[in-house]
């Protein structure tokens, strides 16, 4: 019998790599895509600011085509929902996708606004991270070779200085008390480039490092 298919969220950040890993090392869904929102004026992942490049380069690195949902800029909620459900109703169609995967953590209020968008889709959602520690988590990661960079932080949270740092063991030791390891609280954002989910590492370099919008962006570039 056929696996249900699903799409991954896909934010560029570590916990939607993990989840894929997750999703993968599970076997009960067959993973057949990547969605992502970009900012269709910088054509960058919103808040990772991720750019378009390094993305297709995971999506080469994972084996799985980018189901790419361009969003105006600056984007409503209402303008956000209306491009997500044109984005999958072409994916059901499509691809028979009968489900969703988010890489949420511990955010009750997020899940429950995702399990209503997708009943309103008639999409399971499924959160395979769901409720695991995070320093725990962020130890898995890191054991099973998972890498990283710090591509947005929140100052109002964390230091200015922890933007286009590696998210590894001395990064998760000079953490502020507070701060949790994973950044589910918004204290920083991310993009894998290396781990048991991608068949090859994704080459990136730490670029400018600028403040936009009251949050710290370090812009990471494709390397050779």
């Amino acid at each position: 019998m056929p696996l249900p298919r699903a799409l991954i969220s896909w934010s560029s950040g570590k916990d939607a790599a993990w989840t894929l890993h997750a999703l993968r090392t599970a076997g009960e869904v067959e993973v057949v895509g990547l969605l992502t929102t970009f900012n269709s004026a910088f054509d960058r992942v919103a808040m990772h600011a991720t750019r378009r490049a390094l993305v297709e380069a995971q999506m080469e690195a994972v084996g799985l085509p980018l189901f790419s949902v361009p969003l105006p800029w600056p984007c409503s909620n209402a303008e956000y929902e209306e491009a997500m459900e044109t984005a999958l109703n072409v994916a059901k169609q499509a691809f028979g996708i009968t489900h969703i995967a988010f890489g949420d953590l511990f955010l009750a209020d997020i899940r429950r606004y995702r399990e209503e968008q997708m009943q309103k889709m008639d999409l399971t959602p499924l959160f395979p991270l769901w409720d695991i520690p995070t320093d725990r988590l962020a130890r898995q990661m890191l054991d099973a070779g998972l890498r990283a960079y710090l591509t947005c932080v929140d100052p109002r949270l964390l230091p200015a200085s922890f933007a286009g740092r590696a998210f590894d063991a001395a990064l998760l030791a000079d953490l502020p008390s507070g701060v949790d390891p994973c950044g589910e609280n918004g204290e920083f954002h991310t993009f894998a480039c290396d781990g048991p989910m991608f068949s090859q590492p994704v080459a990136a370099t730490v670029g400018e490092v600028v403040t936009r919008d009251g949050f710290v962006f370090a812009d990471l570039l494709p390397a050779s």
